[in-house]
């Protein structure tokens, strides 16, 4: 039953948008972009649990050493849910891939809460979203409001955020910002001669202007401060004790005459 209430929530329309836009020109051309980031990357992270929530078109856990992969979503997937409400324990999971998921969810702040609560300390997070300072922003920004409100119009109905704004909130949550990277810098162009005519694009965008790729790919960590009690040293209170000046008047007449009786 709870299952089913998450399939409404998704809607017919967005889901068969969503797909449709994904097997087109320009969706298998930002596919492979973001493939080929994932790839590079999780192969490098260790644990036993790791989690893909959206966007299962793209397994960006396919390169992953990591024994338990799990790939979730609101339509499809291995467990059915929301972004923001994780089906899962605090501290299980060791690496968490959002591909294009805060655009889409119905509280990002809530869905990076959540990523952050699953995480094992020192676990990771990966997450890639639309920039809004490039040509895909704006084709967002130019976009039929009406279209994307019945969200008929995917990816454009999202709400694309900055680079910079994605760091401010991982550092609120304490996910500390291990590297990134831009890509698809080619115009959002939805013919494939179009695409081809621009690809050299590509190749000149991470040199001469980097900060307005299409996408960016964020890789972050789960920090956590360790507190040290501070335990008494009674060794050092007992030493400092048996060599304290005695109270005593007596004490110190007592050592001159022994020193006399020797002489």
């Amino acid at each position: 039953m709870q299952q089913n209430k998450i399939v409404q929530i998704w809607g017919q329309n967005g889901g068969e948008s969503q797909h449709a836009w994904l097997t087109s020109t320009l969706g298998q051309y930002l596919l492979a972009r973001e493939q080929a980031m994932f790839d590079a990357v999780v192969g490098d992270i260790f644990g036993f649990n790791a989690l893909q929530m959206g966007m299962l078109s793209m397994d960006a856990l396919k390169n992953s050493r990591i024994p338990h992969l799990l790939h979730v979503g609101n339509r499809e997937g291995d467990t059915l849910c929301e972004s923001d409400y994780l089906p899962f324990a605090e501290s299980c999971i060791d690496l968490v891939c959002l591909p294009h998921v805060l655009e889409f969810s119905r509280n990002p702040h809530q869905t990076l809460r959540e990523a952050e609560r699953v995480l094992v300390p020192e676990g990771h997070l990966i997450l890639t979203g639309f920039n809004p300072i490039s040509a895909w922003g704006a084709k967002q920004a130019l976009s039929n409001n009406k279209h994307c409100a019945q969200g008929e119009n995917y990816p454009w109905q999202g709400h694309f955020f900055t680079l910079s704004r994605i760091k401010d909130w991982l550092a609120l949550l304490g996910l500390e910002y291990v590297s990134g990277s831009m890509d698809a810098y080619e115009p959002p162009i939805n013919d494939e001669q179009w695409l081809r005519r621009f690809h050299f694009v590509d190749k000149l965008g991470n040199k001469w202007w980097p900060m307005l790729g299409g996408v960016y790919f964020i890789v972050a960590k789960k920090r956590v401060v360790n507190i040290t009690m501070l335990k008494p040293n009674w060794k050092k209170n007992a030493l400092k004790s048996a060599l304290s000046v005695s109270s005593n008047p007596k004490s110190k007449p007592t050592q001159q005459k022994t020193k006399q009786d020797k002489q």
